[in-house]
C-alpha cells in the first residue's frame, strides 16, 4: 500500500527534527520508490498569536502496516520528538505528522479519516505533495493533486 504523510514542525530545530523523522518513517518503507519533497517554510494556519513559521512537507512510502497501525506509528514519533500527548488545538509542536491516504482507501472514523479531509484547501500541504505526486487524485476528488494547487493559488 502507498500511504502518503505529511510532515510539519514550528519549534526548536525544525530542520533537524523533520530530517530525523524522515529518516525514521524510511525505516517503516517496504516497497517501491520512498519519495520525499522538499521543505517549505510556512506562516501558522489557525494557530495561537505569536506561533513560529512551520517547516512543511509529504512523503509518499510503500507499507504493509494497516492505516490505524501506521497511525499509531506516527503518533509515537511525535512522542518521541518531545509533542505532548495533550495540547492545545493547533498549538505549536515540534513534529505533527498527518496520515493523508492509504492508495485508493476510504476511513471514516472518529481517529482517522482517509483521505484526509483537508488535503485539497491546505497550500502548506498541496504544494509538497503536488512536488512528489502531482497527477494524484484520491477517492472523492475532482481534480489531480496539481490543478487544486493550481485553484488554491489563483484565488
Amino acid at each position: 500500500m502507498r500511504a502518503g504523510i505529511a510532515l510539519g514542525s514550528n519549534l526548536g530545530d525544525r530542520n533537524a527534527i523533520l530530517t530525523e523523522a524522515i529518516g525514521q518513517l524510511r525505516d517503516l518503507h517496504e516497497e517501491g520508490e520512498f519519495l520525499v519533497s522538499g521543505l517549505h517554510e510556512t506562516w501558522p494556519l489557525n494557530c495561537p498569536p505569536g506561533s513560529p513559521l512551520f517547516l512543511n512537507g509529504v512523503l509518499e512510502l510503500g507499507t504493509s502496516l494497516e492505516p490505524l497501525i501506521l497511525l499509531q506509528r506516527l503518533q509515537s514519533l511525535e512522542a518521541a520528538s518531545g509533542r505532548p500527548e495533550y495540547r492545545g488545538i493547533n498549538e505549536p509542536r515540534t513534529l505533527d505528522l498527518d496520515l493523508l491516504y492509504c492508495d485508493e482507501m476510504t476511513l471514516q472514523l472518529p481517529e482517522l479519516e482517509l483521505p484526509h479531509p483537508r488535503i485539497a484547501e491546505r497550500l502548506f500541504v498541496l504544494a509538497p505533495l503536488a512536488e512528489i505526486r502531482p497527477d494524484l487524485k484520491l477517492s472523492g476528488w475532482t481534480y489531480s493533486c496539481e490543478e487544486y494547487l493550481s485553484k488554491i493559488r489563483n484565488m
